[in-house]
């Protein structure tokens, strides 16, 4: 298979403009035309609400579609670079050159989206691309494989189905580039080996996004998108806040507030709302269910193995040594941490790995340019939690322990492209001075040119 990709692309049928284009907007149709099917397969796998399904998986994929479509000819253009006068003449120009054969690994909590979205990326640059998603949303999946193998050639795009073998089987091709979106011990998996080959590759990992609630902050609003934030896909989510940081005077309106906000969306009981989804599988539900136990619960704590449900739940500052405080928690459960100084809870967050996200509540200016320019982070928003993700002109990508490499929209084209830079020369002259013997006079001279 990745034989038949390779001649394919050495072909040069990818590389035409019309191809890309085409390819892209075939994969817009089909998506549309399978709507309800991604629902229900979304629904089989994570019981993801149709509004939670649109926003953050179908439509978020068709809108960075759609920007690339549109963009895409111009992205396309060569770039001419000014050159030194040395250089005299001359021109120079750069183009986005595809790498080949591409390999994208996805991740179980947004399957279709974080499988499609770096695809749009690869396509866009004119490559041929293998899929892996994750064995752990298995109908979404089985669609992705079935979308793709019943509308495009598998000599430009294929899927691979499979579990931790296959995966394995894979990494050990010489494939030309790999994005691999996941969490940062397989993460580094990863890494090792595309070392092996010298590919190039791009980590969209994880880790533990802080959330702060300064002095400033509007309360009813923080409350609420906090919540939406974190709540949103059942904590499922990369992103998520991971943890939330509030000035210790304002921890009781707090908590008040966010116990409200949680009423209002999901109900006295977010077991039976349409609107909560539930945990992925019975592995991640127990290692969650352990994390209830590591702090004063202030709000939720119930759960039903049978239902793989975990309710939305407060816990009240788990000890710093605490595996919920030292592991990504990727699920519905949030520790909420008081701080009587900002400087405090900013080297709270300096000392751990540099998180993917960060989150800042304050109506205040030089906080703002205080949090913003002394904490390194993948990104992020300021009154708002994971909703700069939904941007598709921002880049997307973490730093540090987090990953490396970003995508989205004009990044996404550039993740899955190599910048080629080839300088032309005229022969109708020809400037002596860089050429044997050398002498004081032309390096004189060359001094003068250079500045």
């Amino acid at each position: 298979m990745i034989q038949a990709q390779r001649e394919f692309f050495l072909s040069g049928a990818t590389r035409d403009l019309e191809f890309r284009l085409k390819a892209i907007d075939k994969l817009i149709k089909v998506l549309r035309f399978a709507e309800k099917d991604v629902y229900e397969a979304l629904r089989r796998d994570l019981r993801k609400p149709t509004f939670e399904a649109y926003v953050s998986e179908l439509g978020l994929i068709l809108e960075d579609l759609k920007l690339i479509r549109g963009q895409l000819r111009v992205w396309s253009q060569p770039e001419e670079p000014a050159l030194p006068l040395a250089f005299w003449p001359s021109s120079a120009q750069i183009t986005r050159e595809p790498y080949g054969t591409v390999l994208i690994i996805s991740p179980w909590n947004y399957p279709l989206d974080l499988a499609l979205s770096p695809l749009a990326g690869a396509i866009a640059a004119g490559n041929t691309a293998v899929i892996k998603p994750s064995e752990m949303a298995p109908h979404t999946s089985a669609l992705i494989k079935k979308l793709i193998s019943e509308n495009f050639s598998p000599e430009f795009l294929s899927v691979v189905e499979g579990g931790v073998e296959a995966t394995q089987e894979l990494l050990a091709q010489p494939f030309d580039y790999i994005f691999f979106t996941g969490s940062t011990r397989v993460g580094k998996v990863v890494m090792e080996a595309a070392a092996k080959n010298l590919t190039p590759l791009t980590l969209e990992l994880g880790g533990k996004s802080p959330c702060l609630v300064e002095a400033s902050a509007k309360l009813d609003k923080a409350a609420k998108r906090i919540v939406w934030g974190k709540f949103f896909n059942a904590g499922q989510t990369c992103i998520a806040p991971d943890y939330v940081l509030v000035e210790a005077k304002l921890l009781g309106p707090l908590v008040e507030k966010m116990k409200g906000q949680i009423r209002k969306f999901f109900g006295e009981n977010p077991q039976k709302s349409p609107d909560y989804a539930r945990i992925v599988n019975e592995a991640h539900f127990r290692r969650l269910s352990a994390y209830l136990k590591e702090g004063k619960i202030l709000s939720g704590g119930r759960s039903d193995a049978a239902d793989l449900y975990i309710e939305p739940t407060l816990l009240e500052a788990p000890a710093p040594s605490s595996a919920v405080m030292e592991e990504e928690i990727f699920g519905p459960i949030l520790p909420i941490l008081p701080f009587e100084d900002l400087d405090q809870a900013l080297d709270q967050v300096r000392r751990r790995p540099r998180p993917l996200a960060l989150y800042l509540f304050t109506e205040k200016a030089p906080v703002e340019a205080k949090v913003l320019g002394s904490v390194s982070f993948g990104g992020g928003c300021v009154n708002d939690a994971i909703a700069h993700f939904a941007a598709t002109d921002l880049p997307f990508g973490g730093i540090g322990a987090s990953g490396f490499g970003a995508y989205h929209g004009r990044k996404s084209f550039e993740a899955f492209s190599h910048p080629r830079s080839v300088l032309k020369r005229s022969t109708w002259v020809d400037v002596p001075v860089r050429y044997p013997p050398y002498s004081s006079a032309k390096l004189k001279l060359v001094k003068k040119l250079i500045g």
